[in-house]
């Protein structure tokens, strides 16, 4: 089977628990670093001081079971998927997760209004402008 045709992405927004300290984010960050690699998933992670906003690339298989343990996790609520479907390559192929803090508050909050094919492409474009840390 054709390994480019298993690859899957999954875009979703969720917030902060009200409850989670802040100090949680380097927690997900390289714990998911660790994962990720393990599993075969690349992906991004942009946090906004509030709401996190992932994109994960890889196996089908892997992905969705990623998005049902984000959805599971307790430090995230209101998770939303913005956007999923297959994808002919990877977008983020030397980040097992991208991480970096996005300065407006805002931008985050856009791409859940935005609709599906609108919120990957302007978070597409928001990564092509954020300083990241691999």
């Amino acid at each position: 089977m054709n390994k480019v045709a298993e690859l899957h992405e999954v875009l979703s927004l969720s917030t902060l628990a009200p409850d989670a300290p802040l100090k949680v984010i380097s927690d997900i960050a390289a714990r998911a670093r660790r994962a990720n690699e393990a599993a075969g998933i690349t992906g991004l992670l942009v946090f906004d001081g509030m709401q996190f906003c992932h994109h994960i690339e890889g196996p089908r298989k892997a992905v969705l079971a990623l998005t049902e343990r984000i959805r599971q996790d307790p430090r995230h609520v209101d998770v939303d998927i913005l956007y999923h479907g297959p994808l002919a390559q990877r977008r983020f192929r030397h980040f097992g997760l991208g991480y970096t803090a996005a300065d407006d508050v805002d931008v985050l909050t856009r791409l859940r209004d935005a609709g599906a094919e609108a919120a990957l492409a302007q978070f597409l474009a928001l990564g092509s402008t954020l300083d990241l840390d691999s």
